[in-house]
């Protein structure tokens, strides 16, 4: 027995130690940073400033903070909207029977391998260009000549054009979670619906939906991180450093990090390593939220 202890102990200690340097002890080290002022993110303990909850109330008395937010919440709702719906219309389509199902959702997962510097580069080089972008080119054939002259990149339309160039780079990753979890459904759900007379939509209504109230839940998490982690587009569709209409939390928590040649915030890591804390606790919300409203333990498939 001794000696089995001894074998579980040899293979569990490379996963064990990996987990405690990698992942436990960034996330212990950032929430005992929150507490201090730090100048440089390099600074060793003995520079380190108490500060308390200082860094936390500073965020909350900080404007530009709030429109960080603000952007997040933005991104995360409307956002969010269109993805799934998109995603989950993709998926129930491709699993409707249709002809070169593959191709097609080989074409609306290709965006996904992209890079998001090159998808970021292509809507505002090709699709948003006021000289020759594809949107203005496509309103003005059709003589649509009031939203062929819209400036997508000025200051009123730059939010909503990086939000859907930013969603139709993620439609292909949900759709995927959406098609695995509707290909598990067993087709004699589908069968015993048609013969008592439910139509499509019924069928989606009363099966599909229910039965995927898991697949919600892993969709709904995984949109939370990424949008929490929104930055590479906020950066591609701003010149300007902390612009208001494109500034997330995570760009304002590098700022405060990093400073970037400004002169907007102050660096402070403590302050950013607070931001980071609560994007963290915004993550684990929305995770426990969907765990408590999308239970699905009484269904089965």
């Amino acid at each position: 027995m001794r000696k089995n202890k001894g074998v579980i102990a040899v293979f569990i200690l490379p996963a064990a130690s990996m987990f405690i340097i990698v992942f436990l002890y960034p996330i212990l080290r950032t929430i005992v940073m929150s507490f201090f002022k730090i100048e440089g993110i390099t600074d060793s303990v003995s520079r380190w400033s108490f500060v308390g909850f200082a860094n936390y109330a500073k965020l909350m008395k900080t404007g530009l903070f709030h429109i960080s937010l603000w952007n997040l919440a933005r991104i995360w709702f409307i956002g969010g909207i269109i993805v799934m719906s998109l995603a989950l219309l993709f998926a129930v389509i491709l699993t409707s029977g249709i002809k070169f199902k593959r191709f097609f959702r080989a074409v609306i997962y290709l965006p996904n391998i992209v890079s998001a510097v090159a998808l970021a580069t292509m809507w505002l080089q090709y699709v948003y260009s006021p000289k020759f972008g594809l949107l203005k080119s496509f309103f003005t054939s059709i003589g649509w000549e009031r939203l062929a002259q819209v400036q997508w990149l000025d200051n009123e339309h730059k939010f909503m054009a990086l939000l859907l160039a930013y969603c139709f780079g993620m439609v292909g990753y949900h759709m995927l979670i959406f098609l695995s979890g509707i290909e598990r459904i067993g087709t004699e759900y589908f069968e015993a619906a048609t013969l008592d007379g439910a139509n499509k939509p019924e069928q989606f209504w009363y099966i599909t939906l229910p039965l995927l109230k898991g697949v919600f839940r892993i969709n709904i998490t995984m949109w939370t991180v990424t949008s929490v982690g929104f930055f590479v587009w906020s950066q591609f569709f701003s010149t300007v450093t902390a612009d208001t209409q494109t500034i997330t939390p995570m760009v304002y928590l590098y700022l405060q990090i990093f400073g970037a040649g400004n002169s907007i915030t102050e660096r402070n890591s403590g302050v950013g390593a607070a931001v980071g804390v609560l994007l963290c606790i915004c993550v684990v919300t929305v995770f426990s939220l969907c765990n408590h409203l999308l239970k699905d333990k009484d269904l089965e498939f």
